[in-house]
């Protein structure tokens, strides 16, 4: 149940009750791919930092340990030791993404495992049944992300053909949560709007997939090669159409502007591996803009990361040591740069919340952005 505490123009903050707990949006949800956040980051560690939604992988999960048997330890929640929100994408991406080991059919979609070359099928009800036993809060429906740029032909039926496995993807939770052994009998289902930049497809599927009038929607097959500027006129042409008492996703997205961005237009969660990946490319987030650490400067450098952060990495150790562990090849440096990173983008969305409940939000964007260019990250 979502429930839309107040706007500040099309910004919105809000408050979304699972039964894993209440989330407060916008959010931003931290990647754990496998069950686990790349870099040695812990559940415990997640909760530290203020982590309010874990994400992880269907099709990751399914190859490897296996759905089943993620299901006979009790689910991810109790498998992973988290007790908040987990989403789970449909794997959808993932196969897709898989081009050349892949053949799509109304079925579904044949394609290679990435791990050892198995055969795998998955469709709609094959996704949905992955994510029951997973038992996540929150489950994606099974869609096509079309390959970009693509005809407009193409684009068509591919996301003709995501409308129906949707209706199939209802169907089928609804059969799933209603039986005897599914651990989350209050599986929640997203829909997934897709169009590409085709602003004219990208709305009538938004009009359509509304009246199936699911948990909450996410907008799909964005920040896969288009421009920004491109990216924001999709977001902001669409997310009117979709339903207000909803909330919306903008999946894989993005780089801490991106996310300013979108929130004005209207988006409620965010995920993208960013803040982890570049963490351990010894790469940390700040308010003004992107810090590398291998750089020579910093060598006797004693000041925290950033002066000021409340993370574990920024209240103990200083940049002189990260950089040395870095050198020195250490998982430690990695971890410590994670855990800052993921610790500035949850707390870019509490302030982002404030300002929103303030009426302050473009003020607060403004200043953000301009802190962001100061360091060539904006």
């Amino acid at each position: 149940m979502y429930k839309l505490i107040c706007k500040d123009g099309s910004a919105k903050r809000g408050e979304f009750a699972t039964v894993h707990g209440v989330i407060q949006t916008p959010v931003f949800m931290n990647v754990g791919t496998v069950g686990a956040i790349k870099g040695a980051v812990s559940t415990m560690d997640l909760k530290e930092i203020g982590t309010q939604v874990e994400l992880s992988n269907t099709y990751h999960l399914h190859v490897r340990p296996g759905d089943e048997v993620v299901k006979k330890l009790g689910g991810l929640h109790r498998f992973m030791v988290w007790d908040r929100p987990i989403l789970t994408d449909s794997g959808g991406f993932q196969v897709f993404s898989l081009a050349g080991l892949r053949k799509i059919k109304e079925e579904g979609v044949y394609f290679n495992s990435h791990v050892d070359g198995r055969k795998i099928f998955m469709g709609p009800e094959e996704s949905m049944r992955i994510q029951s036993n997973l038992a996540s809060t929150i489950a994606m429906a099974f869609d096509e992300c079309a390959p970009h740029p693509c005809t407009r032909e193409y684009m068509e039926n591919s996301v003709a053909r995501t409308t129906r496995w949707l209706a199939r993807c209802k169907a089928e939770m609804a059969r799933l949560n209603d039986l005897e052994d599914t651990i989350n009998k209050r599986q929640m289902l997203f829909g997934i709007n897709q169009g590409g930049t085709f602003e004219d497809i990208r709305i009538e599927h938004a009009k359509r997939i509304s009246e199936f009038d699911l948990d909450g929607y996410a907008l799909g097959g964005l920040a896969v090669g288009e421009s920004h500027e491109e990216m924001y006129h999709i977001i902001e042409k669409t997310v009117p159409y979709l339903p207000l008492d909803k909330p919306v996703y903008l999946m894989g997205v993005g780089t801490p502007a991106n996310i300013l961005e979108a929130v004005e237009r209207g988006v409620d969660f965010f995920d993208c591996v960013y803040p982890a990946r570049n963490g351990r490319h010894g790469h940390a987030y700040t308010n003004h803009g992107k810090m590398n650490l291998m750089n020579a400067k910093y060598e006797l450098d004693s000041e925290p990361i950033e002066p000021g952060c409340n993370c574990p990495a920024c209240r103990h150790y200083s940049r002189a040591y990260i950089r040395h562990l870095l050198k020195a090849k250490e998982m430690l440096g990695l971890r410590l740069l994670v855990t800052h990173n993921l610790y500035f983008y949850n707390k870019m969305m509490e302030e982002i919340r404030q300002a929103i409940k303030q009426g302050e939000y473009a003020q607060y964007k403004k200043k953000k952005l301009a802190g962001f260019a100061e360091g060539g990250e904006a």
